[in-house]
């Protein structure tokens, strides 16, 4: 490859020069979500860092093989199923279709490969047997936990030692276990949970196990690029390295990609808070070239704060720049696809070639008169046509005092629980071009994307 890559690498914490395993070729497996509700912004970031990522390695001549899985296995499934009367298939079925579309609406390439946990379970209890047979895992009472003291490694790519994992972590604490840290690699089916018949009696696989199994298969038990929220670093992928490399003695994944996670109006994004925003509803009042932008004039491992008023500014900020670009009657860039390339090749910085791209087009030597290098930019950000989305928005006619009125009456439903009364406002309240966000107890409105 013309181009000399380096990635910071989580497991070492430190930027390597890259060195795929197989030359001109990439293996890369992101973790997906767990599909028990709909997606949100976390979910929108993490897939389109990755999506760029891919992107980029493939413009610039990489084979790349993209995986990203959905579990549609867990504990939340289930108790979203029972919660609603259905059952954990049409719960997940539901979500996976619901996220596939979200992705297709951010303007996310598909991935070559999405498998499910509940297409791979005699993957999984394969490699289940193969652990429990080296000694690293052991059956009691129809689960199967593996052993974290037999893993001289644990703990390394979080960096934690045992002590300290014990006092950050929630850890299901079970009298089967022989340490509290041991983790499931498959439970005992219960009442009314899905399950399958294995060695151990019918169960249903743990979380951490699927993502080694698909891993493995699409990818071999060794690959280049493992990715996800860096939320996941412990305990999820911290266990994927045990269970795999006790199997393989070999790096499970070269090297490690995190992306960092997102705030909503500087309070971090929690159900528990109920500051979720979900995809559909961002982009209902916002284009996904604008919300791709957003994302990606933020370095990928740094925290990033969303809010209304800062996407209002980029969209200015965005509205000035496609001027710039239409009026410019410049015939060459210059260096431009040399300088935005040489960022994203140091740890895929779309912060820095963001601002490279601003800086060529306020100075007047990005046009339309060749547009090479400006659409090949636009397309591994994946943001092709966002100079047509730029436009003055329609003047809406807002009666502010009504809006407020089902903002009062809706929070009212909200207090005594009374969703489908809250449903029906906020519907109402789109109808007359406005869309509601929460923010905890707390209600803000804007004016919907024409």
């Amino acid at each position: 490859m013309d181009n000399e890559i380096h990635i910071y690498n989580s497991l070492k914490n430190q930027i390597e020069l890259f060195k795929p395993i197989k030359e001109g070729e990439i293996g890369i497996y992101v973790c997906g979500p767990t599909v028990y509700s709909s997606s949100h912004m976390g979910h929108a970031r993490s897939a389109i860092v990755f999506d760029v990522i891919v992107r980029f390695l493939r413009q610039i001549g990489y084979k790349v093989n993209y995986i990203r899985n959905f579990t549609d296995i867990d504990d939340k499934i289930i108790d979203q199923a029972s919660k609603l009367n259905s059952t954990s298939a049409e719960i997940a079925n539901k979500y996976k279709a619901e996220y596939i579309q979200d992705m297709q609406n951010l303007g996310c390439i598909s991935p070559d490969h999405q498998p499910c946990v509940s297409e791979n379970i005699n993957e999984i209890i394969e490699l289940i047997s193969k652990i429990i047979d080296k000694g690293y895992a052991y059956s009691a009472n129809g689960d199967v936990y593996f052993e974290i003291e037999k893993f001289s490694d644990y703990g390394k790519l979080s960096n934690q030692s045992t002590e300290a994992m014990l006092s950050n972590t929630r850890i299901e604490l079970n009298p089967n276990k022989k340490n509290d840290l041991d983790f499931a690699l498959w439970k005992n089916a219960k009442p009314d949970e899905p399950s399958w018949e294995s060695p151990w009696g019918k169960g249903r696989p743990g979380w951490h196990i699927e993502c080694s199994a698909m891993s493995c298969k699409y990818l071999g038990e060794q690959f280049d690029i493992h990715g996800g929220g860096r939320d996941l670093i412990f305990p999820h992928h911290e266990n994927e390295i045990a269970q795999s490399e006790c199997i393989s003695n070999k790096n499970f994944a070269n090297y490690w990609i995190h992306n960092g996670l997102i705030n909503i109006n500087k309070e971090k994004m929690s159900k528990s808070i109920g500051n979720i925003v979900n995809i559909k509803d961002a982009l209902e009042r916002w284009n996904k070239n604008l919300i791709r932008i957003f994302f990606l004039t933020h370095h990928y491992r740094t925290p990033v704060d969303l809010s209304e008023e800062k996407l209002i500014e980029v969209e200015k900020s965005l509205k000035k720049l496609s001027k710039k670009i239409a009026q410019s009657k410049a015939d060459k860039s210059n260096d431009f696809e040399k300088a935005w390339k040489k960022c994203m090749s140091d740890d895929f910085n779309t912060a820095k070639a963001f601002g490279i791209f601003f800086k060529y087009a306020n100075e007047g030597k990005l046009s339309l008169n060749n547009s090479k290098n400006l659409e090949e930019f636009e397309n591994v950000m994946g943001i092709s046509g966002w100079r047509d989305m730029i436009s003055e928005n329609k003047t809406i006619e807002i009666n502010q005092s009504e809006i407020e009125s089902i903002i009062a009456e809706r929070n009212i439903a909200r207090e005594n629980k009374d969703w489908s009364k809250a449903d029906e406002l906020r519907s109402k309240a789109e109808e007359m071009g406005v869309t509601l966000v929460d923010h905890g107890k707390n209600t803000e409105w804007t004016i919907k994307n024409q």
